[in-house]
């Protein structure tokens, strides 16, 4: 199935994709602050610069790094050698940017207390220096870089040699210096395109969970939409104080939040980081916030999230919020802030995104019932806007909550023009796919009557797709089944080998029931094998034959064996015919048959002890 991150892309007619300033290290101020960089070469203006004997040296460093040791006694050598020429120039070697990539490199080789000695000498005596190096382009990453390092704590602590459990207590010390640097200066920081990136990697450390590291290199665009898996570790008890103490300086920053940008992803990292680690302690920060943004001055009788919602910095934050937030808390900003207006934010460029979260964030609570009542009621202004990110959504939540089913289908059926006659329901999947209404999709011009062409099946978008997939989760799919069977194979061929179309044919197909299932594949005879030879249809076709009967399966092997050499030979089908164990099928029916007939039994079992 295609993943649930479509809400951030635009349709026709809408803006672009709205994205976090500072999220990759660059962002405004970092252009802002472009010609008063460029005079100094390497960023500053008059700051000590790596000489260029230096610069080569690391260069070479580096390289070395890439071939990799021997053992870790050559390492440990390597490792030590390079900090002793480090030593003294930390700063100067962090701030430059080919001694910044090298460093970061050579941290995750460094034991606790090596990694304790560049952030003391980075920090100087009082930790006064972090502030610096922290907000600069490439040595906040090395300041990054060495604090995550104490994710490995726990195992060296784990030894009984004294030594290792005082070298932890010194990188652990560092890391609670950086932390007093990051309060004393706790505005600075969080408003700094750079340092805020050092801030939200401390929270992760002091709450024991990090990401991936960040890199210089820009993400792709699967990369950008998915939330970066986090791994827990063990944290010194300290930590534990120290994180309840830097939210609370942090929260004296509260309205930054909201008018700033960079600022606000922190505010986003605070209270995600605590939410997984510490519930108690993200629920009261959950209601500080709420109650400052909803005590904010607005016109009489407006609340002010109405305001906020409509920001580009604040309405992130209050997604965080959403998607963190209690049954009480989503019950009450309905209730005093949002009720009467849901459809009216559905239809701005911004607050639509918010909308989408509630609506999300609702489904498991019967306050989605008030939601969808409000919502339905715009539902083809919300199309008309292009905001298809909110109908996506609706229709997942009714699937999840099981409510409201039989009304949105409806509410489909009539914004795109297929309810009345009913005849015209059985065009509805093409209409869905594409959102584009009957009357555009078969070129007619009268609003009644049959379709009086056969017009092959196009223009499938990714926001249809991703609604007939929430479609196909209801009880009662009927509809769209039908629909589907309508299609003519070359129809079908088509959506197999569709980017998105693929997911919508797949998912019909194996959520059907045997004797579904049967009437959709007895239309696809004949299309078996190019399907196989497809990227796409290829993945398609195994998915179909993991939910086929055994009968199915050998309807399917019968068509693909006959044009062996083609499957062969194929770059996908290659692989569909090793998985279909084919060539078993040709030459041992009965054996093929009786393993195919013991994992039909075991699937089936698993199924009715998972239901």
């Amino acid at each position: 199935m295609l993943t649930k991150t479509e809400e951030r892309k635009p349709q026709k007619g809408e803006g672009k994709k709205r994205r976090h300033p500072g999220e990759d290290g660059e962002g405004g101020e970092s252009k802002r602050r472009g010609g008063e960089e460029g005079k100094g070469g390497q960023g500053d203006g008059g700051r000590k610069r790596l000489d260029a004997l230096s610069v080569g040296y690391f260069r070479r460093v580096g390289e070395r790094l890439s071939e990799g040791f021997e053992d870790n006694e050559e390492r440990e050598m390597f490792v030590e050698n390079v900090l002793t020429e480090v030593k003294g120039k930390a700063t100067v070697v962090s701030m430059d940017q080919t001694g910044s990539i090298t460093l970061q490199r050579l941290l995750p080789l460094c034991s606790p207390d090596q990694v304790a000695a560049v952030l003391a000498e980075l920090g100087g005596e009082l930790g006064s220096e972090f502030k610096a190096v922290s907000c600069d382009r490439c040595g906040g990453h090395v300041v990054e870089s060495a604090v995550r390092q104490i994710s490995r704590w726990i195992e060296s602590s784990a030894t009984t040699e004294e030594e290792e459990e005082e070298s932890c207590g010194a990188l652990e010390a560092q890391v609670l210096s950086l932390s007093k640097a990051v309060k004393d200066n706790s505005e600075e920081f969080i408003k700094h395109v750079h340092g805020s990136h050092v801030v939200r990697t401390l929270l992760h450390v002091l709450a024991g969970c990090l990401g991936p590291a960040r890199t210089e290199s820009r993400p792709g665009a699967k990369e950008r939409n998915v939330a970066p898996q986090l791994t827990d570790f063990e944290i010194p008890t300290a930590f534990w104080y120290e994180l309840k103490s830097l939210t609370e300086t942090l929260m004296d920053n509260v309205n930054l939040s909201v008018i700033d940008a960079v600022a606000s992803v922190v505010f986003q990292t605070m209270l995600t980081v605590c939410h997984r680690k510490r519930p108690k302690l993200c629920k009261q920060l959950l209601k500080r916030i709420m109650e400052y943004l909803t005590s904010r001055n607005a016109a009489p009788g407006v609340s002010p999230l109405l305001v906020f919602l409509k920001d580009k910095a604040s309405s992130h934050l209050i997604e965080t919020i959403i998607q963190l937030s209690h049954k009480s808390l989503l019950r009450d900003l309905y209730k005093n802030h949002l009720k009467g207006q849901l459809v009216d934010l559905a239809l701005h460029s911004i607050a639509n995104f918010p909308i989408q979260r509630l609506t999300a964030a609702s489904a498991k609570y019967k306050l989605f019932l008030k939601l969808f009542d409000e919502l339905i009621q715009g539902v083809e202004a919300i199309l008309a806007a292009g905001h298809m990110g909110v109908i996506v959504q609706l229709a997942e939540s009714c699937a999840e909550s099981e409510e409201k089913q039989e009304e949105m289908m409806q509410c489909l059926l009539r914004a795109f023009h297929c309810a009345e006659p009913g005849s015209r329901h059985v065009s509805c999947l093409p209409l869905f796919m594409s959102l584009i209404t009957y009357e555009v999709y078969y070129h007619s011009d009268t609003a009644e009557g049959n379709i009086q062409t056969e017009v092959p099946l196009s223009s499938i978008c990714y926001h249809g797709s991703r609604l007939v997939q929430a479609l196909a989760k209801f009880k009662e799919r009927s509809l769209l089944l039908s629909s589907l069977r309508t299609l003519s194979p070359a129809d079908l061929l088509t959506l197999a080998s569709d980017p998105s179309g693929s997911h919508v044919l797949q998912a019909l197909i194996t959520t059907s029931s045997d004797k579904g299932r049967g009437k959709i594949l007895k239309r696809l005879e004949g299309q078996y094998v190019q399907m196989a030879c497809s990227r796409l249809g290829s993945r398609v076709l195994e998915a179909v034959w993991n939910s086929a009967t055994v009968s199915h399966r050998q309807s399917i092997a019968q068509e693909l064996v006959l044009s062996e050499s083609q499957l062969r030979s194929d770059q996908f089908a290659r692989h569909v015919w090793a998985k279909f164990a084919l060539s078993h099928f040709i030459h041992r029916r009965a054996h093929w048959q009786e393993i195919q007939t013991g994992e039909s039994k075991k699937r089936k079992l698993f199924s009715e002890i998972l239901e």
